[in-house]
This record gives C-alpha cells, sequence and structure tokens, in this order.
C-alpha cells in the first residue's frame, strides 16, 4: 500500500537556513530520509505567509526523495493558537479530502504546528475523521547531525491491555465506593449505581435523589461528595440539613444566615447553612417539606449563587452543588400547589430513584454482611451467625412476607438487636427466631407515611393512575399487606357493604378489583 504523510508547515523547525541548511534538522524534510520508511506522498499544509518556505522544503524533500510526490496545500490560520478556528478549518480541510483507505496508507505529522494543531490533528486522528496513524519525529542527539528518529503512535486503544484494565478498575472503584463496598447482585441497582458515578464525577448540576425512607438517601449523598472530594472536585463541605425539621421563622435563618439585629434574640449575625457550603456540596433532605418562601429563596440561590440573608442589604455569595433527597412525588406537589414548579424543574435534571429494600432481595445478604461489619467498628465486637440461624434469618428476609417498610434502617435494627443479645459473639437460631416476631409484628400495624408512589412501586406505574385510582389502590394494597389472607383482606375492605349481601365473596370482589389494574394476591404478597 501506498504511505501518505500529512504533515503541517513548521514555521521555526523546517526553517531552511542559508548557512546550514542541510546540517540543520527539519522535520518535514527529514521524515523522507528514513530508508525504512518510504513516503509515497506529503500532503504539505502551510500558512500564506510561509509560501517561500514551503516552496523550498518541498523542492528539498524531491532531492532527498525522489520517489515522493510533494502536494502544497495553502490554509490560512488568524490564530493558529484558536481551537475553534483551527479545528474547524482542519475538519473541513480533511471532509473534503478523497481518501482510499483500502489503497493507501495515512500517516499524520504531529511533530510541527503549534500545540493547538497538534492537539487538533490528534483529536481528527482519534475520532477517525482522518483514518491516521500518528507520527512523532524526534531531533538527532544534541551536536550531531542526522535525520533524526521517527515514532508511530498507535490509538488503537483496545490493544492497551493495562489502559483498558486501569480504566476499567477505576470505574469498578468509583461504583464500589458509591456502594459502601457492598457486593450487590441486583443490575438494575448495579446499573443505577453507575449512572450515578459517571454524572457525579462529570456534572455540577443539581441532582435529586428519590425513593421510600430508609433507602439510603442520605448514606449516598455523602458518598457522592467523598468521591467528588477524592477526585478534587470540591474543596469545600458536605452541609446536611433535614427540611422537614424546619419550622418556622427560623427555617429561613437556618438555611440562609441572618444580620445581626434581623429579629428578637438575633444578639450576632448567622452564617446559615448555604454559606456554609460554599465551595462544597448541600444535601437538602426531604426538599419536599420546605415552605414557598424558602422555596423562592432557593431557586435564586441555585441559579444565582446569589441570596439575602435575614435581615441584610447586602447579598452572600456561595457557590454549592445541590443534592436534594424527597420520598415525595414531587410532581404531584407541584399539581398540588405545594411545591414551586420552576424549582423542580431546576433540580430535575439528574433523577434517580433508590429502590427499597423488598425490591432487591439478592442484595439482602451482603448487607447483612455489611451490617455486621459495621456493628463490629461501632463497638469492637466482632458477631457471627451460625450457618443455620443465617439461612433462617435470610430465608425470612428474602420471603414475600418480609415487607422491609423502613428498608435498610429495619435491617440495621434487626441486626444491631441480635447482635448485641448474641452470646459470645455468635447469633443463634433462637436470637433470629425472636428477631423475626419482633419485625412480623411491627410490620403487622398501620402505617401512614408512605406516599400512594412508595406503595404501588413494583405493582403499577402511579404517572399512568388518575390520583384518584393512586389513592384507592394504594390503601388497598396497605390494607392486603396487613392481612393474614385474601378473605382477610377483603372482609376488611368490604365491611360495611358487605354486611347487605346474602352471601358476601370478599376474596372475589377483591380480586377482580386487584385485576383491574393486573395485580394479582401473590404480586402483593
Amino acid at each position: 500500500m501506498k504511505r501518505i504523510v500529512f504533515g503541517l508547515l513548521g514555521s521555526r523547525l523546517d526553517w531552511p537556513s542559508e548557512n546550514d541548511r542541510w546540517q540543520r534538522w527539519r522535520p518535514s524534510v527529514a521524515i523522507c530520509q528514513h530508508e525504512d520508511f518510504l513516503v509515497d506522498r506529503f500532503e504539505l499544509l502551510y500558512e500564506p505567509k510561509l509560501h517561500r518556505i514551503a516552496t523550498i522544503t518541498a523542492q528539498d524533500i524531491a532531492t532527498v526523495s525522489p520517489e515522493t510526490i510533494i502536494r502544497l496545500h495553502e490554509l490560512e490560520f488568524c490564530d493558529a493558537w484558536d481551537f475553534e478556528e483551527v479545528y474547524g478549518k482542519l475538519h473541513s480541510f480533511f471532509g473534503a479530502y478523497e481518501f482510499a483507505p483500502d489503497e493507501e496508507q495515512y500517516v499524520v505529522n504531529i511533530t510541527t504546528g503549534s500545540h493547538v494543531q497538534q492537539i487538533c490533528l490528534f483529536l481528527l486522528a482519534e475520532s477517525r475523521h482522518v483514518p491516521a496513524q500518528l507520527l512523532q519525529a524526534s531531533p538527532p542527539k544534541r551536536d550531531n547531525a542526522g535525520i533524526g528518529t521517527i515514532r508511530m503512535i498507535d490509538l488503537d486503544l483496545s490493544r492497551y491491555d493495562q489502559l483498558a484494565a486501569r480504566f476499567a478498575l477505576e470505574q469498578q472503584q468509583g461504583v464500589s465506593f458509591l456502594k459502601s463496598g457492598i457486593d450487590t447482585k441486583n443490575s438494575a441497582f448495579n446499573e443505577l449505581m453507575e449512572r450515578i458515578e459517571r454524572v457525579a464525577i462529570s456534572s455540577r448540576a443539581p441532582l435529586l435523589i428519590t425513593g421510600p425512607t430508609g433507602a439510603g438517601k442520605s448514606q449516598l449523598a455523602r458518598r457522592i461528595y467523598d468521591l467528588k472530594k477524592q477526585r478534587r472536585q470540591l474543596d469545600g463541605r458536605f452541609i446536611e440539613v433535614n427540611c422537614a425539621t424546619l419550622r418556622g421563622d427560623q427555617s429561613m435563618s437556618t438555611l440562609f444566615g441572618h444580620a445581626k439585629g434581623a429579629f428578637t434574640g438575633a444578639t450576632t449575625a448567622r452564617e446559615g447553612l448555604l454559606r456554609s457550603a460554599d465551595g462544597g456540596m448541600l444535601f437538602l433532605d426531604e426538599i419536599g417539606e420546605l415552605g414557598s418562601d424558602e422555596q423562592a429563596m432557593l431557586l435564586r440561590a441555585i441559579e444565582e449563587k446569589r441570596f439575602f440573608p435575614v435581615g441584610a442589604d447586602r447579598e452572600q455569595r456561595s457557590d454549592f452543588q445541590l443534592l436534594a433527597g424527597t420520598n415525595r412525588d414531587l410532581l404531584a406537589d407541584v399539581q398540588a400547589g405545594r411545591f414551586r414548579e420552576d424549582l423542580l424543574a431546576r433540580i430535575n435534571l439528574w433523577t434517580f430513584r433508590l429502590p427499597g429494600l423488598a425490591a432487591r432481595r439478592e442484595d439482602i445478604e451482603p448487607n447483612l454482611d455489611y451490617e455486621l461489619q459495621q456493628f463490629a467498628s461501632a463497638t469492637g465486637l466482632i458477631v457471627r451467625m451460625n450457618k443455620e440461624a443465617r439461612d433462617k434469618f435470610l430465608q425470612f428476609s428474602c420471603s414475600p412476607e418480609a415487607t422491609w417498610r423502613a428498608n435498610f434502617r429495619d435491617l440495621n435494627a434487626a441486626v444491631t438487636r441480635m447482635a448485641t443479645l448474641a452470646a459470645g459473639g455468635r447469633v443463634t437460631v433462637n436470637l433470629v427466631d425472636e428477631e423475626i416476631a419482633r419485625l412480623r409484628e411491627l410490620w403487622s400495624l398501620p402505617r401512614t407515611d408512605d406516599s400512594p408512589a412508595d406503595i404501588l412501586h413494583g405493582l403499577v406505574d402511579p404517572a399512568q393512575l388518575d390520583r384518584f385510582d393512586q389513592a384507592g389502590l394504594s390503601e388497598v394494597i396497605r390494607v392486603c399487606r396487613a392481612a393474614k389472607s385474601q378473605s382477610d383482606a377483603g372482609r376488611t375492605l368490604f365491611a360495611v357493604s358487605r354486611s347487605s349481601k346474602e352471601k358476601p365473596n370478599d376474596a372475589d370482589r377483591l380480586r377482580k378489583y386487584l385485576a383491574r389494574f393486573g395485580i394479582t394476591w401473590s404480586d402483593i404478597r
């Protein structure tokens, strides 16, 4: 195959000095002097002001390599250091060039030209806009005459096993870091963590983390901060606040700070959490609990990085990355007028929903080991479970009977109780039986703090239902999960209307109601 070389004429390196024209190393000429590197055609790009040098260089190439065809291409750059201009003009040149890769082998010389021009040539070759290898020429050792050396740069990254393995390991370590090193098995959850890791290290835009209570939103937020801190993307603090704890006038002061004398009792100025998060990360858990005034000020602080503390006449500035968490349906809150639509639009660029523990039962076993390790770290006591006790606890934990409605908080509490009561540092079957009974009793109690979206998650898509149906179906499912049987749930749900029927069939009525939504009793249980 014929070898074709593309190169930019070097205004300094290729300069043909009158006194030592053939003693000086000139890369564009020297490339064609290597006996083992035959150049069939040299496509030499030059700026108009270098026309004379380009002509002399072409003549010299013809002298040292008569078999090489030299073609000169005039290409004007107003600023050879302007990335946009350089890339655009080189892209246009190569876009119009008629490549014949089946017949010709292409090489791009990146020895000459400005650094920006060299970078653009690299990018065009790496992206395959130019189907070529890169060539780097080097001069002979100091004070020595000669043609120097040339070296080909292979851009096929798939051939660099160590490099590919390193990148894969770094990504795996990042994802594992977000998962606290837990070897989770749920493929959907692992894919979610990979996506969060990619977004976290590539963006400073707000992130919204949704999911049921106890799914691990706060822990994930802290791990995201630690990951970005490791990558030197943040140098400020991690500030966390549960918005559900902010009440009354103090909420504005807590978030945005206040000036001295702003209100009764304000004897000193207060910085506020937004100012404390400058250069770092602010995690607003349960952001849906913020009042309308706080939402309005937060929106401006996100968009403009500025806000007024309470009672202050001078703005404060804080450049922080926002993470928001919620277990509420913020879109429904917007429709109900409880949450600002413009604020939701601003924090909803990246939204990730953490599944509850019941939706990833295959991850209960590695999380059980993690909780035991955490207990050992906190107390200094190593606690183990014998095989029979472990198998029994996992069998119950992975059964439909285990609802894990508080998610990892339930698991953490269960492990803490068993580990604390473990005589000799070993959890027995009797302790597991006691804990199972305790969990069954806990989960049989009525609960009203779950949103319809949380209750319906995994059964139907709440977005496809009217809010009327969401409310009714979620209540039915709540009753079903607390009932011993389908008939028992039916008797509870139809307690009034069944009295007017001679032969009430509560189980059948319930089955038909659930079938309207494509749900069966076994789905719920």
